[in-house]
């Protein structure tokens, strides 16, 4: 046990980085929810890591601005992509986004097959490196999920189809280079799920509670454990989850039925 790593020059940061991921995936998370397309986010996270790998196939520095172009511009290929095919293939929707997962991730594994560092690139997208973020990286992510928030709040009567795949893949480009892809998809799912049933404001709060504790409590974990932080914060926002379940059982109602999916985003 390491309690020297409880070092708030490192673990403020990542505290900060959490919060900017939960600030624009927990309104996505119960929107996808809701729509039932839930590995959407492991999907568009997956195209974006994957314009992160072509980015620096091509020799561009990874750390540079022109890769977080290249994410972005991958991501909202996917999206535009997952919006043809939901309109041309409505009841398949959920399979194809299967699909494009496959593809994207079975894309990194051969672009980095002849890399020598490939096998470390791939855990860094996967897992992230929480603990290593710097406050010059997390500014344009503020900004970023500052002006996502305004319009998730602008747009809610219209946020959909088009409108909603592009918010969601720049909120995923944002996050998945700060925290991995296995943090991105439970950042989005795990605080909303623990809410289900419960409504309005309190479910809002609650959802960013599981969020904030989850990230709080498994990056303490991680550095007195010296454990890999993503890997562990993933844990800890399930069993936050659970407990919120547990705590609020009794208040939770059932769910209302819910329209297809595909009909409520087709509303625009």
């Amino acid at each position: 046990m390491n309690l020297e790593g409880l070092d708030p020059t490192i673990l403020g940061p990542a505290c900060i980085a959490g919060v900017l991921v939960l600030s624009t995936h927990v309104p996505l998370g119960q929107q996808v929810l809701a729509r039932g397309i839930i590995f959407i986010d492991l999907a568009i996270a997956q195209i974006a890591a994957l314009g992160v790998l072509v980015a620096m196939y091509f020799g561009i520095d990874e750390h540079g601005a022109s890769v977080q172009f290249a994410a972005a511009a991958a991501a909202l290929l996917g999206a535009a992509l997952l919006t043809w095919t939901e309109r041309r293939w409505p009841d398949q929707q959920e399979p194809l986004i299967g699909t494009l997962f496959v593809l994207a991730a079975t894309g990194a594994l051969l672009l980095l097959a002849n890399n020598p560092h490939g096998g470390e690139h791939l855990k860094e997208l996967l897992i992230g490196q929480i603990l290593w973020v710097s406050l010059g990286q997390l500014i344009p992510v503020a900004i970023l999920s500052a002006v996502l928030l305004t319009l998730m709040v602008l747009l809610r009567a219209r946020l959909s189809g088009l409108i909603f795949y592009g918010v969601f893949a720049l909120a995923i480009t944002a996050s998945v280079q700060l925290v991995g892809v296995y943090l991105v998809f439970a950042s989005l799912i795990m605080p909303a799920l623990a809410t289900i049933g419960l409504s309005g404001r309190k479910r809002t709060i609650v959802a960013y509670t599981v969020g904030v504790l989850g990230y709080v409590i498994g990056l303490a974990l991680s550095a007195v454990l010296d454990l890999p932080s993503g890997a562990l914060i993933v844990w800890t926002l399930a069993g936050c989850g659970i407990a919120a379940r547990l705590v609020f059982a009794s208040e939770a109602r059932p769910e209302p039925a819910l329209e297809p999916a595909t009909d409520s985003l087709h509303r625009t």
